[in-house]
């Protein structure tokens, strides 16, 4: 197949503009090194492997897999968590292993320290965003590339809603660094579309599900190839898995508020009254879910 020259090629080193992003548990050495193998890039998902250790083991077997001179890339992603990883563990590990490429996601407040170290050694830093402004904030702090992921995006799309065919424009107007789409991508004509909206390439996940390396069961690859447009799924919605702005927040449950009774059939009293925090918020077990189970039409697309 013939290479297509764009600044995330000529950058990684690679013969096409396809990044096979970071998934946990799927992003280990068989698909990460058949993807680089293909000349695209392949990544492994650091967080998937238990130890850092595990992690140098991981890379070398997809560099056997790939090949010497195909660049394999490592995710690294950032989470709050009430027991957080040992993230410079996996950091130094990268830096040993002198890995070319690092995709960085999650929060911003502590990528900093990890863009010094990463840069210090060369390797190239590509940071995912959900919103053009985070994006600003990443480059500024020296990252060298961005993967701008819209609402169409699977993992963590954000909570703005916004699709990539107006992330990619946007980007395009407002970035000084390179940019590649993710979400929604798994054919040559969407790629020449993200080529087009000013990326440098796409980033594609549940595309590099559906094949053979992918260590997931068949029955969920027939049914990635199998689905539809209406097949996605959005879960933990209700959970705020990406934190709301207090302002989008309580604009929505006024909205909520205004039409309870007429869409549940539930009394007005049954609405939160709690005046010191938003009512979406005043159930630990999660209070929204509950009139939808039993009245999902009325509900519909209040989300």
């Amino acid at each position: 197949m013939p290479s297509l020259s764009t600044e995330l090629t000529r950058r990684l080193g690679i013969r096409h503009p396809v990044v096979q992003g970071g998934m946990h548990h799927v992003g280990l050495a068989p698909l990460a090194g058949a993807v680089s193998r293909a000349g695209a890039l392949g990544i492994i998902t650091a967080l998937s492997l238990r130890s850092p250790e595990l992690l140098r083991d991981e890379i070398g077997k997809a560099r056997s897999i790939a090949g010497a001179d195909a660049p394999v890339g490592v995710n690294l992603t950032l989470l709050p968590t009430l027991v957080p990883p040992n993230y410079q563990a996996y950091a130094d590990v990268c830096v040993e292993e002198r890995v070319p490429v690092i995709e960085t996601a999650g929060h911003i407040q502590g990528l900093e320290p990890f863009v010094r170290l990463f840069k210090s050694k060369g390797a190239v830093i590509v940071h995912k965003c959900t919103q053009v402004r985070h994006a600003r904030s990443a480059a500024k702090l020296g990252v060298d590339m961005i993967s701008i992921d819209g609402f169409e995006c699977a993992g963590h799309p954000g909570e703005a809603d916004v699709g990539n065919w107006v992330l990619a424009p946007q980007a395009a107007r407002e970035l000084d660094v390179p940019f590649i789409v993710s979400g929604g991508v798994a054919t040559g004509s969407q790629l020449a579309a993200a080529l087009a909206l000013g990326a440098c390439g796409v980033n594609m996940g549940t595309r590099f599900m559906a094949t053979t390396e992918a260590p997931i069961h068949d029955n969920v690859k027939r049914a990635i190839v199998q689905g539809g447009a209406d097949s996605t799924v959005l879960v933990m919605r209700t959970m705020r898995n990406t934190t709301w702005s207090r302002a989008r927040c309580t604009e929505r449950c006024s909205r909520r508020r205004a039409t309870w009774s007429g869409a549940s059939g539930a009394p007005a009293s049954a609405w939160p009254s709690s005046t010191t925090s938003c009512p979406c918020r005043s159930s630990s077990r999660g209070w929204w879910p509950r009139p939808w189970r039993s009245s999902p039409r009325s509900w519909r697309g209040w989300w």
